[in-house]
């Protein structure tokens, strides 16, 4: 297992594997080839894969406003869960986000998806009921 920096260079692996792992995306918006190379462009660190002999098994997008970093679409291959893959990833990210600034890290989980809440309970997360998402976007492929 190896995690490295993805580049748009593995744009098509990378949207392969979020269909994989059932990762919902907008490939005519925000997550379209062109939107996907300026945000790398920006923070290179920022987009992080796990390979299996060269081939992209598990992936996470961070940000961060330098107070706190997010773990934002953590997606792995079904194939590849439960053998440690997303706990690497999730390391690897707080260790990347750390150099960045952040001591907080946070990740954003729909509250039906109990496997990725055990997930980040495992590696120390905690589950806060209190909080509220609220979002704004200017279309629906953002």
């Amino acid at each position: 297992m190896e995690i490295r920096k993805l580049t748009i260079g593995n744009y098509e692996e990378l949207t392969d594997l979020w269909s994989r792992a059932a990762l919902p995306f907008k490939p005519k918006g925000r997550d379209n080839k062109e939107a996907i190379a300026t945000q790398m462009a920006i923070n290179p660190e920022f987009f992080l894969g796990v390979f299996i002999n060269n081939c992209l098994v598990g992936a996470v997008v961070l940000s961060s406003d330098t107070r706190k970093g997010w773990i934002n679409r953590l997606a792995i291959d079904p194939v590849h869960r439960r053998h440690g893959v997303a706990e690497a990833l999730i390391a690897k990210s707080e260790k990347v986000l750390r150099k960045h600034g952040a001591k907080i890290f946070g990740a954003l989980i729909e509250d039906y998806n109990i496997a990725s809440k055990d997930l980040f309970k495992k590696c120390g997360y905690v589950e806060h009921h209190d909080i509220l998402y609220f979002s704004k976007r200017d279309s629906d492929e953002i």
